[in-house]
């Protein structure tokens, strides 16, 4: 699942620096001419232009629409994959939200989630991927911002150094809001490809159910965005302004799986027999580890700052029927169809029944799911940057991620929680 997270960091670099990226918001009669600004980033992973990221800005008919697209190749193993990623948010020229589309395209299709937001604040969302179609309706997040929005308050407050406030951002591609706190730094002597300008530095720490994560941006006195970088998954990302040609240039491939593989310290035997597994995971720096625990996975504080984590197969019990009729919060939400696990589907429905045949017991009928996945799954690859369920269960191909967003939608399908 970090290939999640590093999609995750990607779309969030796109959208938080995209706030800053165009020319500063005019209205009045400056809205009713067509005005296009166009700016490009090359994308760099510890060092390596792995891709290019496109900013939009276009103001006509009272309306500004703005466009963040980013388009980066990277390596696992052997295997390359292109991952594609854009939002388009549509607002008055006050900032006032008015649509939205995002495009990821991350495994074997596209997913598009597309909509609009009325007067009320009532938001009609589409989501489509691979057949699959589904219509969402939903409140508009308490004081979200989309990217018109989030330019006009930058200016408002300034980049006085000491600066200090708190943004919510609206993402299309989940629909809901991400919070972030913004702080503005000093100016510094920033290094632009070999160009070294003045730029004054903007920390934005977003935060997020998969974590927080920091986008260091650097603005000229225009509050235009010239760079940004971003720590994630063990390597830098960053995104420097640039022409057009270089952007588009050839890139150098950068493996990411490598950066979160560590070689283990001793030869592990007896894995089938094993009751358990423990490992003590101690920080290289001053970065506090979090590691969850989970219903297999115990996690207790060590020494100097490590964590000891103990894993433990988890054998569920015979005797639970389902569907499930409870009602724990956590177990309801975990049934629900999502633009990943689409367990709506009428396909997933028709192989989730198949799978589980005619038994009644929960825990026999996500083991026969597992094994029907399984086999499902014909072509186990790599080249699947991160399908969707209802994208595996047609394309039949994938690898560990693919057969676990399939298996819980499965699940999800006949009524039992997953996640």
């Amino acid at each position: 699942m970090r290939r999640r997270y590093l999609l995750f960091c990607l779309a969030g670099i796109v959208m938080w620096s995209g706030a800053a990226s165009a020319a500063k918001a005019t209205g009045g009669a400056a809205a009713k001419a067509a005005k296009t600004e166009t700016k490009y980033f090359a994308v760099f992973m510890d060092g390596r232009k792995v891709g290019y990221s496109k900013h939009t800005r276009r103001l006509a008919d009272g309306k500004v629409t703005t466009t963040e697209e980013m388009v980066i190749t990277i390596r696992r193993l052997n295997t390359a994959i292109t991952v594609r990623q854009s939002e388009t948010h549509i607002e008055t020229t006050a900032g006032e939200p008015l649509g939205f589309k995002s495009v990821q395209d991350l495994g074997i299709m596209a997913m598009t989630t597309e909509g609009a937001v009325d007067k009320d604040g009532k938001v009609t969302a589409t989501v489509t991927s691979m057949g699959n179609i589904q219509k969402r309706t939903l409140d508009w997040p308490e004081g979200a911002m989309m990217s018109e929005a989030m330019r006009q308050l930058e200016k408002k407050k300034g980049f006085k150094e000491g600066t200090t406030y708190s943004v919510k951002a609206f993402s299309a591609s989940s629909l809901a809001a991400m919070s972030a706190d913004i702080r503005v730094g000093a100016t510094k002597n920033v290094d632009l490809l070999g160009r070294v300008v003045p730029l004054t530095e903007v920390t934005t720490v977003v935060k997020a159910v998969t974590g927080a994560m920091t986008i260091t941006g650097y603005v000229d006195r225009n509050s235009g965005l010239q760079k940004s970088v971003m720590p994630a998954l063990g390597m830098n990302i960053e995104l420097v302004i640039c022409n057009r040609r270089f952007a588009l240039s050839k890139n150098d491939v950068a493996d990411f799986l490598g950066k979160f593989i560590l070689p283990s310290p001793k030869p592990l035997g007896g894995i089938a027999s094993a009751k358990s597994a423990t490992y003590t995971l101690a920080p290289t720096g001053k970065t506090k580890l979090r590691i969850p625990a989970t219903d297999n996975q115990s996690v207790r504080p060590g020494a100097d700052g490590a964590v000891i984590v103990t894993v433990r197969p988890l054998r569920p019990g015979a005797g639970a029927a389902f569907p499930y009729k409870g009602s724990d919060k956590t177990a309801l939400a975990a049934l629900k169809s999502t633009p990943f696990l689409q367990c709506d589907d009428k396909h997933i429905k028709v192989l989730a029944r198949k799978a589980v045949g005619d038994s009644k017991d929960a825990a026999e009928a996500v083991r026969r799911i597992e094994a029907f996945v399984r086999r499902h799954i014909e072509k186990k690859t790599l080249s699947v940057g991160y399908a969707s369920a209802s994208e595996v269960a047609r394309s039949r191909q994938g690898d560990c991620t693919e057969h676990a967003v399939l298996a819980a939608a499965m699940c999800r399908a006949v009524g039992i929680p997953a996640q």
